[in-house]
């Protein structure tokens, strides 16, 4: 069973090279753990791994993969082999949404929401659980949001994938459980990122950071191994007034 912290784990991260997934590999890194960074964007990876390598050297692998592709997920599982021996955590971050309403939204903007907020999800905890098995154990988190459990308008394909996310995580935590592989949801409320293409900044004073969902996950993973707090929602203490 995984326990005492990252020092010395290996960490994949998908959707790492900003915002929250950023900040739960750079606190994993700070922690003492290797992690391999991941990202769609084959630029925006290297320059990412490339920053932090400098602050950790030998212990970060930086690669392009798009996790609704099962070629590239078990590619990118293959080069953590290689580079650092397995995996012990898996941090599924990547995640995309744009809203509109239903009747509005073609099926490829459809796919491109459920393939990656949900199936690519299962392509990395599938090549993860035998790996991690293998090691003795270890964790998986899965980034979902308070839109997993609150519906809103415009937002049928993002809420669905949510929605799904969570069962998903619900029903492998009991699969895998007595192999020593933990399984928690995180569920954020509004957190200041680039996420659905927009820029932090001001007026985002309100919001949570980063840096805020990276403390949870340190904090779960530091949890004793007979303890599993297997969701967690967490929310802006002080949003607006409506």
């Amino acid at each position: 069973m995984i326990q005492g912290g990252a020092k010395g784990k290996v960490a994949i991260v998908t959707g790492s090279t900003k915002g929250i997934g950023r900040a739960i590999a750079e606190a994993f890194l700070e922690g003492g753990a290797s992690v391999v960074v991941s990202a769609r964007t084959a630029a925006e990876v290297a320059s990412a791994g490339e920053e932090m390598g400098r602050e950790h050297p030998g212990r970060v692998l930086a690669r392009p993969c798009d996790v609704r592709r099962e070629d590239q997920v078990a590619a990118l599982f293959a080069e953590a082999d290689r580079a650092f021996g397995g995996v012990d955590v898996l941090v599924n971050n990547a995640g995309i949404g744009f809203f509109k309403n239903l009747e509005e939204m073609s099926l490829a903007e459809w796919n491109t929401i459920l393939e990656t907020n949900l199936t690519g999800v299962f392509l990395c905890c599938r090549a993860a659980i035998p790996r991690m098995r293998k090691r003795g154990g270890g964790y998986i988190f899965n980034l979902s949001s308070l839109a997993g459990k609150n519906a809103f308008p415009s937002a049928a394909a993002y809420n669905t994938s949510k929605f799904g996310l969570n069962g998903l995580s619900e029903a492998l935590m009991q699969e895998i459980r007595y192999d020593g592989i933990k399984v928690s949801y995180v569920m954020p409320g509004s957190v200041s990122t680039h996420f659905n293409g927009r820029t932090p900044g001001s007026g985002d004073e309100w919001k949570l950071k980063p840096e805020d969902i990276a403390r949870v996950i340190v904090d779960l993973l530091n949890h004793d191994p007979r303890s599993l707090p297997s969701c967690v929602e967490i929310r802006p203490s002080q949003p607006p007034k409506k």
